[in-house]
């Protein structure tokens, strides 16, 4: 037997390259070497392990309480459906605008004077408000491009047309009768208040809140008070208020009497608690933002908490869609926010009681528009706005297949006459043209019966702003309203032709029937101002 060669012991393994020789001993000591690395990584860096559990850990905190909060906030607000009680409403006018891809935003804040709260429960109405009347009406306007604001108070002794059977959404505004404002509220709750408003202005409502005594308290003591100013002492029992000249912070059952209190101070008219009221509002802006209110989540919480605890909305406004306003409203400076009081004068029939002047349709005109009040200084970078169709969604019929008639509601001679020149020239058939009786409208207005709605859009297209409204009695005729302060026309997408539209020289300009300024209050105005 030979002897085994030098260097093959038995038990030896074959050279690396030999035959048969096995990669097995070189992944494992490769292996080795790698869990040694990582222990010796972590042994110098145990902070990074321990970093990263405690980021994860915080994460998944940060979104669990994020999850709770939202489910407890959303939790307290009370919704109420309305839609059906308002029957039929004017339509949004304005476009998105092109930075912000949104559209104007109207918001109803209504003051109730209820001490329950707005928890359906027995023995209340259907709106969750027994009895309750709102004191406080706050129509709050946010521009498309949210760079500015207008708050409007309505007071609360406004003698105006109403529904004759709030109950019923088939009555009109315009066949109703002459109703204090706030027993529209008494009679109707919200449903009642907003379809009265918009009756009289034909602004449309986005959304509504309602919020009472309790909530108004409590978002006070949430911000940790308000600072207040009245140029003379208050000692008012009704209310238990008791203030020193002078600026005072007070908590919420002191902010709530002083913006009640009227009959013992100043001439005890609802004029003048509106004007402490806009001065207080202008406050709470000033306090938000002095205290970084939404750069503070725990004291963000306890303010928004206690505003939804005692606050009724429409069913559309929870507190994602709450969210999305708030975040949008960031880019609005508190020199853009403008706290306006109605312009109002005595009513004939009872001094007690006031009436809205001609003066009041510039603040809804500016609001229908998305326009700047006049003779307010218009935010930088704002842009003017140019004529355009009033729809960007594809027009599915053509000129040439529509008949249609055109009236005159304006009660300016010629101008339906006009409207029917730059239709024609357009390749739109006009059957006939008339003069409308009664009272002047305002606006373009085209009415469709069954089946012609996407007709109707296409003559809507050439007037900026233009509404489309269903009328079943019309049948397949399609009318063409033209109201005060209708646009001129401009050309459709898919006009008929090539003639130029003829020179307008008729323009339904409402008349300008007062000269009374529309005063404005900035919140970042000084408040004993």
């Amino acid at each position: 037997m030979s002897e085994p060669t030098h260097g093959s012991a038995p038990g030896d393994q074959p050279a690396d390259g030999a035959p048969g020789a096995s990669e097995g001993g070189t992944e494992q000591n490769a292996a080795i070497t790698r869990r040694s690395e990582r222990v010796r990584q972590d042994h110098r860096h145990p902070w990074v392990r321990r970093g990263l559990f405690a980021v994860a850990a915080l994460t998944v905190a940060a979104l669990v309480l994020g999850i709770a909060a939202y489910v407890k906030l959303n939790g307290n607000i009370q919704r109420v459906d309305i839609t059906k009680a308002l029957g039929d409403r004017p339509k949004q006018q304005a476009t998105t605008d092109a930075q912000t891809n949104l559209k104007p935003l109207n918001i109803f804040v209504m003051g109730s004077d209820s001490r329950d709260g707005t928890a359906l429960g027995r023995q209340q109405t259907e709106y969750g408000i027994y009895g309750a009347r709102s004191d406080t009406n706050l129509v709050v306007h946010l521009s498309a491009d949210r760079k500015s604001a207008i708050v409007v108070s309505i007071p609360r002794d406004s003698m105006t047309k109403a529904p004759r059977d709030c109950k019923n959404p088939q009555d009109k505004v315009a066949d109703g009768v002459i109703r204090q404002w706030n027993s529209n509220f008494t009679l109707g709750g919200p449903a009642c208040t907003i379809r009265t408003f918009e009756g009289l202005t034909d602004v449309y409502i986005d959304h509504f809140v309602v919020i009472d005594f309790r909530g108004f308290k409590r978002m006070v003591d949430a911000l940790g008070g308000v600072t207040v100013c009245t140029p003379v002492p208050i000692n008012d029992k009704d209310s238990h208020l008791n203030l020193k000249a002078g600026r005072t912070k007070v908590n919420g059952t002191q902010a709530l009497g002083y913006v009640r209190v009227r009959k013992t101070l100043g001439d005890g008219s609802d004029l003048g608690r509106i004007d402490r009221q806009q001065a207080f509002m202008s406050s709470v802006v000033q306090e938000a933002t002095r205290s970084s209110l939404l750069l503070r989540p725990d004291k963000l919480f306890r303010f928004l908490d206690a505003a939804t605890q005692a606050m009724t909305t429409d069913t559309g406004l929870d507190v994602g869609e709450m969210k999305d306003i708030a975040q949008s409203l960031a880019r609005i400076g508190t020199d853009q926010i403008r706290f306006v009081k109605l312009p109002t004068e005595t009513y004939p029939a009872d001094p007690n009681r006031v009436q809205w002047t001609s003066a009041a349709e510039t603040i809804w005109t500016a609001m229908r528009d998305d326009k700047p009040l006049p003779g307010t200084k218009v935010p930088s970078g704002t842009t003017s706005v140019t004529a355009s169709p009033t729809t960007q969604q594809p027009l599915t019929v053509s000129p040439g297949d529509i008949h249609l008639r055109v009236t005159n509601d304006s009660g300016v001679p010629g101008l339906a006459k006009q409207a029917a020149a730059e239709l024609s020239v357009q390749g739109f058939h006009v059957d006939t043209y008339v003069s409308g009786s009664g009272t002047p409208t305002r606006g373009v207005v085209v009415r469709y019966g069954p089946g012609m709605k996407d007709a109707a859009r296409t003559v809507a297209a050439a007037y900026p702003g233009a509404q489309i409204r269903a009328d079943s009695l019309l049948g397949s005729t399609l009318e063409l309203s033209m109201g005060l302060g209708a646009p001129n026309a401009v050309e459709v997408p898919n006009r008929l032709g090539t003639q130029p539209l003829p020179k307008q020289t008729i323009t339904a300009t409402p008349p300008s029937s007062s000269t009374e300024t529309i005063k404005a209050r900035t919140a970042n105005q000084d408040i004993c101002s």
